[in-house]
């Protein structure tokens, strides 16, 4: 079982790294710069990947799992507009998982499964507060590419999965929330695990119940 995870050096990517290797995947970890912790897992690991412009990544073999986690968040409001860090996210949370699709797309076999991490403040029916419009947006149009990759995969053999990993306390979050990145990656590999073609395209949080779009 080849296992290739994007934004692997901290958070959410290094919990993967770390439960997939232990699950007994030959894991491969993305990322930009290798953190000490990653160096410590024994994982294979290849630096200088930023989504934005990937690198060529086609000396890697079959891929079974390809995990597309990377991804940033910034704090727009209606009173600070600031599109430099929409675009940003754009960038980095909805184009930089489809660059990466499409770098390794020949990688994809039958039965492989792509998975994105995606956040349930990309869905439209559940936002009842407004603001963060970067982070929203990018992950609603990620949401998308999400359900038009499960079209254009399946008659491949290949399931897409869009997964809410939960409010996990991490870098990205100052290290608030409700859950830990344990306790997120071991719900998302239950569902990854529970993906198939009958149920690609759908969107779930990390207890794998299903969510609205």
């Amino acid at each position: 079982m080849h296992t290739v995870i994007t934004g692997a050096n901290r958070g959410i990517g290094l919990e993967f790294c770390r439960q997939c290797r232990e699950a007994g995947h030959s894991v491969t970890a993305l990322c930009r710069e290798a953190s000490e912790e990653l160096k410590n897992l024994g994982v294979d690991i290849t630096e200088g990947v930023d989504v934005r412009n990937p690198p060529d990544l086609s000396g890697l073999s079959t891929i079974d799992w390809l995990i597309l986690n990377a991804g940033i968040w910034r704090d727009e409001s209606l009173d600070n507009l600031n599109f430099e860090t929409i675009t940003e996210q754009f960038e980095v949370n909805t184009l930089g998982p489809l660059r990466i699709v499409e770098k390794t797309l020949d990688k994809l076999v039958e039965g492989s499964k792509v998975v994105l991490i995606t956040s349930q403040m990309g869905s439209i029916a559940n936002n009842t507060s407004g603001g963060r419009y970067g982070y929203r947006l990018s992950k609603a149009a990620l949401n998308c590419a999400g359900v038009s990759l499960s079209h254009d995969l399946k008659s491949r053999g290949v399931a897409v999965g869009i997964f809410h990993p939960g409010y996990v306390a991490t870098d990205m979050t100052s290290h608030q929330g409700t859950i830990s990145p344990e306790e997120s990656v071991t719900g998302l590999l239950l569902g990854i695990r529970s993906l198939t073609l009958e149920n690609t395209g759908s969107f779930w949080d990390y207890r794998f119940q299903e969510l609205p779009w």
